[in-house]
């Protein structure tokens, strides 16, 4: 709660300037309750391995194992990247498709990135339908174990992609920071712990290059990739790793 608050805090000092208009609270989830399964009303599973589901030849399976998505029972959401008994690296990608999407507002997470080489923790947003990159693809926080205090963010779509980077005091994984979009008509603006560092427009885009993202609702997926083309391989004494989310919110736009 006290992390909650102090992140609403940082919102309202921050300086966004974004498109005339507010933003109100539509869907959140808190990860509150005993140890089990995240809210199915609001998350489904990503599961499977192969480069030809998940592309840049990462490690993992993903599953819907309690050993790598979980609630913890202290409010947080829990993704844990392993190094299996039997070889195989397991991890957990859940998302909101089908069950939540949204055109426009400001997206945002409170978490605690694993630490390690290897690993690449992410949330993110994916247009409903039509194929990648058509779709539009937008990266709320990745991050990479040779880079542990740099929040990366992107933007991909037909023919371009629009990647920036913000660099923390310290290692991501120390503690929780607040990450977060404010998506508006033509624009979006990237956050790191209410501080605004990347803004990415319709018009600043090159003759050829098309804006996908105001053409439909987004949902948004939380993973938690291993091995792979980028990040590269993992190191296995470091595993397991766990990504901590204390909280998921979503706010609309009011023009």
């Amino acid at each position: 709660m006290i992390r909650w608050l102090l992140a609403l805090l940082a919102l309202s000092t921050a300086v966004s300037p974004a498109a005339a208009g507010s933003f109100v609270t539509v869907w959140q989830d808190d990860f509150n309750g005993p140890p089990g399964r995240p809210d199915t009303t609001k998350w489904v599973y990503d599961v499977g391995s192969g480069n030809a589901l998940w592309g840049n030849n990462e490690y993992q399976t993903y599953t819907s194992t309690m050993d790598n998505v979980r609630l913890d029972g202290a409010g947080h959401l829990l993704i844990t990247a392993r190094k299996e008994a039997d070889g195989r690296y397991t991890s957990g990608r859940i998302k909101t498709k089908g069950r939540f999407s949204q055109k426009y507002g400001r997206f945002e997470v409170e978490l605690k990135i694993p630490r390690g080489p290897g690993l690449l923790p992410a949330f993110w947003l994916m247009g409903n339908a039509g194929q990648w990159p058509a779709n539009g693809e937008i990266d709320v926080i990745e991050n990479v174990g040779e880079n542990p205090g740099t929040v990366f963010a992107n933007l991909h779509a037909p023919g371009y992609s629009s990647p920036g980077e913000h660099v923390a005091d310290q290692a991501l994984a120390e503690g929780f920071h607040n990450y977060a979009i404010e998506w508006t008509p033509g624009r979006i603006q990237w956050f790191f712990d209410g501080k605004l560092f990347k803004t990415a427009e319709a018009a600043k885009l090159q003759p050829g290059q098309a804006w996908v993202f105001d053409d439909q609702p987004f949902y948004m997926i939380i993973n938690v990739a291993i091995g792979g083309d980028w990040p590269g391989p993992p190191v296995d004494s470091a595993l397991p790793q766990s990504m901590i989310v204390d909280w998921v919110k979503v706010m609309a736009y009011r023009p």
